[in-house]
Order: structure tokens, then sequence, then C-alpha cells
């Protein structure tokens, strides 16, 4: 078993099968563009940006990580009628800061999970945000109070499905 060496502390490194890197992402973005039609209160939860942070904290590759996070994006801009490349921009920033945040710190504990969901989901809708509006010159506006008691919802949302996902990691 291959270990990355961080300040001391060994940091567990995982891959995935094929059928699972390439068909999580997409059932999660299926599932995204499906389920707020039939249930508007699935609209708070970003299942892409989950699917984005478990992978990259769990592969620990900063590159891969990146990679994670551009081509789920850039599928989930495909399917929205936004500008092509809001959603992968945000979500490689995701996908960076959560590789390299995952060789740093323990991301198997529920807690630093949740906290770390927390942070990048904030990350993710601040990036968002600023592309769409600054780039793109869409009007949007920001609303601290559903951005934070969403932020949380997915929080809780991602350590259960983090949880489901653990098990199909396979250790390098």
């Amino acid at each position: 078993m291959s270990r990355t060496s961080t300040s001391g502390a060994q940091v567990e490194v995982f891959s995935f099968s094929a059928p699972v890197t390439f068909g999580i992402p997409l059932i999660a973005i299926f599932l995204q563009a499906w389920l707020p039609l039939r249930l508007s209160w699935f609209s708070v939860l970003d299942l892409p940006l989950l699917v984005t942070i478990f992978f990259a904290m769990a592969r620990r590759n900063p590159i891969t990580g990146l990679l994670t996070g551009t081509f789920i994006g850039l599928f989930q801009d495909a399917l929205t009628h936004q500008a092509l490349g809001v959603y992968g921009i945000a979500k490689t920033v995701v996908g960076y800061g959560a590789s390299s945040l995952g060789i740093r710190i323990d991301s198997e504990n529920p807690g630093a999970r949740m906290l770390l969901t927390l942070v990048f989901y904030v990350v993710h809708k601040s990036v968002y945000f600023l592309i769409a509006a600054g780039l793109v010159g869409q009007s949007l506006r920001w609303d601290w109070l559903h951005e934070i008691s969403s932020a949380v919802a997915n929080a809780i949302f991602g350590v259960l499905l983090y949880s489901l996902l653990d098990r199909f990691k396979r250790r390098i």
C-alpha cells in the first residue's frame, strides 16, 4: 500500500475503477438535472459539486482533482442554457483545492468532511457568482441566508453521500 507523507502523518491515497470514475459523476449530473423537476427542495443540493469534492479528496492529487472538477463542471454546463465554462471554472477551483487540502488533512473524518464541504460549497458559489456576474454579465443576486443554509444542507448530505461512495475506493 502506497502512502503519501505529510508533516509526519500518513495519508492514504485511493483510486477508483473506470466505471465508478465515469459512472458516478454522470449519475450525479443526471440526478441534478432531473430530480429538482420532481422534488423542488432538491435544487438546494449540488450533487456534481459533492462528487467533485469526494473524488478530489480521495485521490489527493491536485492535477487529477483539477481535471475531475473541469470535466464534471463542463458536462454540467453542457446541460444548462448558461454560458459554457461557468460551472467548469468553479468546479475546477474546488477540485484543485479539495485535492490539495486532502493531502494535508485527514479528510476521512466525518467532521472534517462536513467542514470541508461547507467551505468548498461557499468557494464554489463565490467563484460561480464572480464568473457569471463579472465575466458573463448575468444579473445574479447573492442571498447570504440562502447560501449559508444551502452550504449546511450540502455539508450534511455530503457526509452521508461520502460514506456511501467510500465503498468504491481502492487503495493504491
